[in-house]
């Protein structure tokens, strides 16, 4: 199937030292890019990262220190990186939460330019997600065995919800995974708190979540003693929180989004 396109679209994945945008560096890269007329153009590249990779973490990808030892930095790949991709959009599987951010990081650490801004991103794993039936209808039938009568009932629904989450209990609670760090857990156990923090999601400002918005589409903070505070609020009342969150161990795009805010203040 031919992809309709008007612009170039890169897909890229990330192998890295971690998962921690802003601490984390780039091990290895790899970029198909899909050119308006089908045909495409593959790069990649291995990185010394310049800190060490956890042994937990080259046992996942197969990159252990020796294997990037004589490799270039990022920053001696980083403009030819760039001018690979071009103005492209940027396609990956679970990219918008993890390749993208590093790699913006990454850019932005050694200062080479790479905007957004006017770029599509597209998560493969997004649409595995909604194109998979995810509703309650389809969850019922598949834990409950049964179709689920009288539908959008408020009643019914809810009741068909408090069985699927039973039944969930009862499927999953002992059930080992792998999880992305490759450690195996029992992600799914019956208490609140656990089941808690695992379906709690947030709409992100930054790419690493540091900054999400409220149910009123307001920016605020998602960590320490501001947590759920609107940024603008915090800036103006506490300006020396601008000044500790730029000198901390935060994203580069973190910060950029934090100055944003500021500046807008000032506007």
């Amino acid at each position: 199937m031919k992809l309709n396109l008007t612009k170039p679209l890169v897909f890229m994945d990330i192998e890295a030292t971690g998962l921690t945008i802003g601490l984390d560096r780039i091990v290895e890269i790899a970029l198909i890019k899909v050119l308006p007329d089908n045909s495409t153009e593959e790069k990649s590249w291995r990185v010394n990262p310049e800190i060490p990779i956890p042994e937990k973490v080259s046992k996942l990808h197969g990159i252990y220190d020796k294997d990037v030892a004589n490799e270039p930095i990022f920053k001696k790949i980083a403009t030819e990186v760039a001018k690979f991709i071009g103005n492209a959009d940027l396609a990956g599987y679970n990219s918008n939460k993890f390749d993208v951010p590093l790699l913006v990081e990454e850019f932005l650490r050694v200062e080479v330019e790479f905007d957004l801004e006017g770029r599509k991103l597209i998560d493969v794993q997004n649409i595995f997600h909604l194109m998979e039936p995810r509703n309650l209808v389809a969850a019922y039938k598949f834990y409950c065995e049964k179709p689920l009568v009288n539908a959008h009932s408020a009643m019914a629904d809810t009741l068909a919800t408090f069985e699927v989450f039973k039944a969930q209990l009862q499927k999953y609670e002992s059930t080992r995974i792998e999880d992305e760090k490759g450690n195996i857990v029992i992600p799914v156990k019956n208490d609140m708190e656990v089941l808690s923090n695992l379906t709690t999601k947030t709409k992100n400002v930054d790419l690493a979540g540091r900054i999400v918005y409220n149910d009123d589409g307001v920016p605020v903070f998602n960590f320490g003693k501001h947590k759920d505070k609107p940024v603008a609020d915090v800036l103006k009342k506490e300006p020396g929180y601008y000044s500790w969150m730029m000198n901390g161990d935060f994203p580069l795009y973190t910060k950029r989004i934090l100055t944003k805010i500021r500046l807008s203040l000032k506007n």
